[in-house]
């Protein structure tokens, strides 16, 4: 089986995710030659110059017209001309890339390669089957076409949503949002863990993260934190982002407590495991990771649109907590970290809402549809 995974450069959740269901390949269909595609290579060069550049220069310093944009854009019809041609553009220039790798099955990550397959599906008759794996916690108009053969999406309430929506019943499954398997929790102990990775054995410790491009205020964050009386450990992972890291590590050298700065890391699912509560911005991606790992979440400052409605969704399902400002997080995280119920209650809301084989599961529709489009 060849299957072509089509992500996008708007963060690190969109490849991690394809990354984890390509790795789940090889048990669920060994042999799969699997390929992990950036679709803004094969779009105009407005698009993703937008993307690439405003997209994070706008939620970073115009939120309020990010989100203003996110909502109209839903529900507006002028801005589909454009996409549509947008999409039509990147059906065309990826046409060169499906002659060539000849996918038995396309799988699309993000919204913007969902809509250029669906244009592709038009403009082309020897178009595979497109499944397309919803990577949040609630679900844009931009995911939704009539000729996507089938959506793997985060939570049942997120079919129902897609059903109203006018896409079929079987053409959905809920599988979760895919994570690399080992953030789900193993046997080695919190205690372990902290001595492997060299971290303090007996005080509680506060992983602060901001996503892959560590976006997010952890400088701030950490300066909160140090208003606690106790001695609570920081741990900040400021991702891909050097400033963010190099601005973070400045600050760590005046804070009166432990504190470990790191930028990106292959294992965050161990960091996870071995700190008492994660506070971070609602990345469907970091979110998902986080309800495998069974650890308590405090949000804080969601992106606007899609972020804020996972922030939503995850505080109604009571696996975190939401501040509305950075100031907020001593009085939380003061009260949180001493109430063992508390935060047992929330991992239990984890264990039930969390989906830490969603990477199998679409795995395994993946490798249905393909058997069933080979027997068609």
């Amino acid at each position: 089986m060849r299957a072509l995974f089509l992500s996008a450069s708007v963060g690190d959740g969109h490849s991690s995710a394809a990354n984890a269901v390509c790795a789940a390949l090889d048990d669920v269909a060994p042999g799969t030659r699997a390929l992990v595609v950036d679709s803004y290579r094969y779009a105009a060069l407005v698009v993703s110059g937008v993307v690439s550049g405003g997209y994070l220069q706008m939620v970073k310093t115009i939120p309020q017209m990010y989100r203003y944009l996110y909502h109209r854009a839903e529900r507006a019809t002028e801005v589909g001309p454009f996409r549509t041609w947008a999409h039509q553009f990147t059906a065309g220039n990826l046409r060169s890339l499906m002659k060539a790798e000849r996918p038995d099955i396309v799988i699309c990550t993000h919204a913007f390669p969902c809509g250029a397959m669906a244009e592709y599906k038009v403009a082309y008759d020897d178009a595979p089957p497109v499944l397309g794996v919803v990577t949040d916690f609630a679900v844009h108009g931009f995911w939704v076409h009539d000729n996507v053969d089938a959506y793997a999406v985060a939570t049942d309430a997120l079919r129902e949503n897609l059903i109203r929506r006018g896409i079929a019943a079987d053409r959905i499954v809920t599988s979760g949002i895919p994570v690399h398997p080992r953030f789900a929790r193993g046997s080695e102990t919190a205690a372990a863990l902290r001595g492997r990775l060299g971290l303090p054995l007996h005080s509680p410790i506060v992983l602060i993260m901001g996503g892959g491009l560590g976006i997010g205020p952890l400088a701030r964050m950490m300066t909160a934190i140090d208003e606690l009386d106790e001695s609570v450990a920081i741990v900040a992972i400021a991702g891909r982002n050097a400033r963010a890291e190099r601005r973070a590590q400045t600050v760590a050298e005046r804070l009166h407590r432990t504190v470990r700065v790191l930028g990106f890391v292959e294992n965050v699912y161990d960091y996870m495991h071995a700190c008492d509560v994660l506070v971070t911005k609602p990345g469907g991606l970091t979110a998902a990771e986080a309800l495998a790992a069974e650890i308590p979440m405090v949000l804080c400052r969601p992106l606007p649109g899609q972020e804020e409605r996972n922030a939503r969704v995850l505080v109604e399902a009571r696996c975190a907590l939401r501040v509305r400002a950075v100031g907020e997080l001593p009085l939380l995280l003061g009260s949180l970290l001493h109430d063992d119920e508390r935060k047992a209650r929330m991992r239990l809301a984890a264990t039930d809402f969390g989906k830490p084989l969603a990477a199998q599961a679409v795995a395994t529709t993946i490798a249905q549809m393909a058997v069933s489009e080979a027997v068609a």
